[in-house]
């Protein structure tokens, strides 16, 4: 049952930018409530030695038990009235509250305190007049024959070589032994020259030798190598290539047409990938323009945000959505912060413009997004539904939903020129 919020004694206090500090107190009456309920409560739990199960005297259970029970019971009462007096007052932290100065002896008012941020108050004093430029992304045969290239490679047959030396593109078998630690065994490698999966260096010694060969090397490691210590290093290395292997692709035929996908001819999977190439295009130029759009916006709109806001975007990340240790989270902010904070202030701007003009997704929208989904996968619209509910994805369709009305509204305010 939800706490008297009328018979609470509550200020709240505006500190620097976006803190806010709630100071409560919580009758007594309301407090000794519900530590006797408390009482009962484990009373009716709780098995001593001479004591009937449930019969277990209040006057027992408070010598045993008292301290803890008056530990329980602070912070369930903290943390129940700090919650009603939010819902009250309509307060909406962006932070978790962060709770001081608790005083309660066990029979007087609990009083306590909790500090948090609350989000920023957005301008919007500029949401037209924007002059932004679709960015031309024209697509051809180079384009198709490129993804044709991939698919075929996709799909090649990877022959060992008998003889000779490596390639770019080749697959090989190499092992590599620093000469400081000859008494080790050398390390094995596979991987495939040109797609940096080694120093440059390495692969150039590589494709000098043939296959069963090897040769000895130094190795300068380049300035953006992994290990910091190896930078701008050089080492000396006895490589042995093992083998190597080299990619026959399939000829491009009807056939093959017929075995990548439901095409009848190489004419077909060319259409098929054409179409496709060019709806990205036009979603690439789509996405473009609503960067643009939302740059001027912000520029037009300058804001800040609270840490407490960036921190979480930065732990979202990384994917840890946990407290960071402080030097874990100074390392993360002198690496994330910027473009966390951007992020940041772009979805805030989104959801005000949004809220400003009413443009929030409806439940009708929703319903109607859905069914269109549910039509091109073949499948029942409560089905989809259920699935997207369960997996927690109807909120980030929503804010789909939200986000191209927003964006809709920008464009139909501004200037859009095509790129010549």
């Amino acid at each position: 049952m939800p706490m008297d919020v009328s018979s609470f004694q509550v200020s709240l206090e505006e500190g620097e930018r976006w803190k806010r500090t709630l100071s409560i107190t919580v009758p007594s009456e309301i407090v000794q409530a519900e530590r006797e309920a408390a009482v009962r409560k484990l009373s009716g739990q709780v098995r001593l030695p001479g004591f009937r199960a449930g019969k277990v005297p209040s006057r027992v259970i408070e010598k045993r038990f008292g301290p803890a029970i008056n530990q329980e019971l602070v912070d369930r009462v903290v943390g129940e009235a700090y919650r009603e007096v939010l819902r009250d007052r309509d307060l909406r932290p962006i932070s978790e509250g962060e709770v001081s100065k608790v005083d309660f002896d066990g029979s007087s008012d609990l009083t306590f305190e909790v500090s948090f941020d609350v989000a920023p108050d957005l301008p919007l004093e500029r949401t037209s007049g924007f002059a932004v430029t679709r960015p031309s992304l024209t697509v051809g045969d180079a384009e198709v024959d490129q993804v044709l290239d991939r698919v075929r490679e996709q799909h090649g047959t990877w022959v060992p070589a008998e003889s000779g030396s490596p390639a770019v593109g080749n697959r090989v078998s190499v092992r590599i032994q620093r000469l400081a630690d000859e008494d080790d065994e050398p390390r094995p490698y596979e991987f495939q020259l040109g797609k940096e999966e080694a120093i440059p260096e390495i692969e150039a010694a590589i494709q000098t030798l043939e296959v069963g060969g090897e040769g000895d090397f130094t190795v300068t490691f380049p300035e953006d190598f992994p290990t910091e210590e190896k930078r701008g290093t050089s080492d000396e290395l006895r490589i042995f290539l093992d083998g190597f292997k080299t990619l026959e692709l399939p000829e491009l035929t009807d056939a093959f047409a017929a075995e990548v996908g439901d095409f009848e001819t190489v004419d077909a999977l060319r259409a098929r990938i054409l179409e496709d190439l060019r709806k990205e295009a036009e979603e690439e130029a789509e996405g473009a323009v609503r960067g643009q759009l939302l740059e001027q916006l912000l520029a037009a709109n300058p804001f800040d945000v609270p840490d407490s806001m960036i921190d979480q975007y930065i732990r979202s990340m990384i994917g840890n959505e946990q407290e960071l240790p402080p030097e874990q989270m100074a390392e993360a902010r002198t690496q994330l912060g910027d473009q966390a904070g951007h992020a940041v202030k772009r979805f805030l701007l989104v959801e005000e413009f949004a809220r400003k003009f009413e443009l929030a997704a409806t439940e009708d929208e929703v319903d109607e997004r859905i069914e269109e989904m549910a039509t091109r996968a073949g499948t029942d619209p409560g089905e989809l539904y259920a699935r997207l509910q369960k997996a927690g994805r109807i909120e980030r369709l929503e804010r789909e939903i939200t986000e191209r009305k927003v964006f809709d509204a920008l464009k139909a305010e501004s200037t859009i020129t095509e790129a010549s």
